[in-house]
């Protein structure tokens, strides 16, 4: 019946279902962009500056050096969401492992050395420590990724904490406990499970967040050189702003439609997992 009413509420939330529609269609374009442009989108097509709706080959124009805006903007969601996941996957990752230990383990020695490790990494400005870790290994898919993955794991951590805490002072935790059962196994499968669910909604706007720190990072120069990215898009057409701002503003719109949908589906997954309406 719990998970009944979960459905129902999802199935309810508008922000969530207006979310992954705009999701979809990221993904969807993401996904065959190789087939609808399996050149590189970096090569020069056409004449430079040309307008979206100029000519029928190129629906959105070509930028200053004459390649297709279409080609870079659909192989650019491929950069934008891999960046995107892969790097909340480890922020999750290395938030849950430390958070759900300090929490099950609070008020002791471990819980002081995780929590000011996480209070460190906290208290520096995540942007500059992520350019410093990129400049130091090199800026590449895989290290803008591991940078903003080991910069993004500290709210995580504290939110699975406390949600550790208060579970570890359930009954069934305490019988656990009780019987003898070591800790990893406690933790495993028992503290673990019922910390995590807050986490999915944290996790959606991770990804928001983490999408935005990349275009970033490419528009101050430090995007993978390798492939065509958003934020290097609108860092590009910053030249050309007065004559050709369609080159910073599509870029610009796929990013701001791509970080819209996972904000969506976060704010609908916290009105799911609202813990006044679970009681219900």
């Amino acid at each position: 019946m719990k998970h009944a009413g979960l459905r129902q509420r999802l199935a309810r939330s508008h922000a969530t279902r207006f979310g992954l529609l705009l999701l979809i269609l990221v993904v969807a374009c993401a996904l065959s962009a190789s087939f609808w442009f399996s050149s590189d989108p970096r090569n020069m097509v056409g004449p430079p500056t040309l307008w979206p709706g100029t000519r029928a080959q190129f629906p959105l124009g070509t930028d200053m050096m004459g390649r297709d805006i279409a080609a870079a903007l659909m192989h650019g969601a491929q950069v934008s969401l891999l960046i995107g996941v892969s790097a909340t996957a480890l922020a999750v990752l290395l938030g849950v492992l430390i958070g759900v230990v300090a929490g099950y383990f609070g008020s002791s020695w471990l819980d002081d050395v995780l929590m000011r490790v996480t209070e460190v990494f906290l208290t520096m400005p995540r942007l500059l420590f992520t350019i410093a870790l990129v400049m130091v290994l090199g800026p590449s898919t895989f290290s803008i990724a591991l940078a903003l993955g080991a910069t993004s794991w500290p709210q995580i951590a504290r939110l699975v904490r406390a949600e550790a805490m208060r579970v570890r002072e359930l009954e069934f935790v305490r019988a656990a406990t009780t019987l003898g059962f070591g800790h990893v196994r406690i933790i495993l499968r028992h503290v673990l499970p019922n910390s995590v669910a807050p986490v999915m909604v944290a996790s959606s706007v991770l990804v928001a967040q983490v999408i935005l720190s990349e275009a970033s990072l490419s528009f101050l120069g430090l995007g993978d050189p390798s492939v065509m990215s958003w934020g290097s898009m609108v860092g590009a057409g910053r030249s050309v702003l007065r004559t050709a701002w369609y080159m910073t503003a599509l870029p610009g719109l796929a990013i701001f439609v791509t970080v819209m949908s996972f904000m969506l589906i976060g704010n609908g997954l916290n009105d799911v997992f609202n813990p006044r309406l679970l009681r219900k």
